[in-house]
């Protein structure tokens, strides 16, 4: 009997190691399920459905530009990388605390961290130096706010919510900014 006592105490570790799924759960998804749960508790519309998404959806972006204009600060040789990457920083936290207002207001709830596929691209980036760094950096930039823009000027017009409605108003212009400036940022890069 004392030799499976230690092989016990051996396998106690990975025993809680598996049963702890909290932690390998996505962060977007997870609020995204939370808001289906209370949206269909609630006998609340698919607009009202939606408008969740959006602000779900749209803290995520945020998140993520901090993220990745962070890690340009430090790894970037490009002073206007570096100017831009400051620059959206700052603004996108801005917009995530109006956000979180807002779904506060909202009964909404916000991902505690980035979702899959974002999270996998910032693992990506955070692997590149240089121009490459640069260039990954920029595309990433463009993929997201050219989303960003198409499902912000839909919700503008769109969202059931009227707070919502004046979210996407707001942030549209703001997104389009930044959609050009990393345009041309990509453009002054490539020569």
């Amino acid at each position: 009997m004392p030799v499976s006592r230690p092989l016990y105490l051996l396998l106690l570790p990975a025993f809680f190691a598996c049963s702890s799924g909290e932690s390998n759960k996505d962060p977007v998804a997870e609020a995204k399920f939370q808001n289906e749960k209370r949206i269909s508790d609630e006998a609340i519309t698919k607009k009202q459905s939606r408008d969740a998404e959006y602000v779900v959806n749209s803290a995520n972006r945020n998140m993520f530009v901090r993220d990745i204009s962070q890690l340009a600060q430090t790894k970037s040789t490009s002073p206007d990388v570096k100017n831009l990457a400051q620059s959206l920083v700052a603004a996108h936290a801005g917009s995530q605390q109006n956000l979180q207002t807002l779904a506060g207001q909202k009964s909404i709830v916000l991902p505690t961290g980035l979702g899959g596929d974002l999270a996998k691209s910032l693992g990506q980036l955070a692997g590149l130096n240089g121009n490459s760094f640069d260039q990954k950096y920029t595309d990433l930039l463009i993929d997201l706010h050219e989303t960003a823009v198409d499902e912000t000027d839909d919700m503008r017009d769109d969202a059931y919510d009227g707070d919502i409605r004046q979210y996407a108003n707001q942030q549209l212009p703001v997104l389009k900014q930044h959609l050009e400036a990393a345009e041309q940022l990509q453009e002054k890069l490539k020569k």
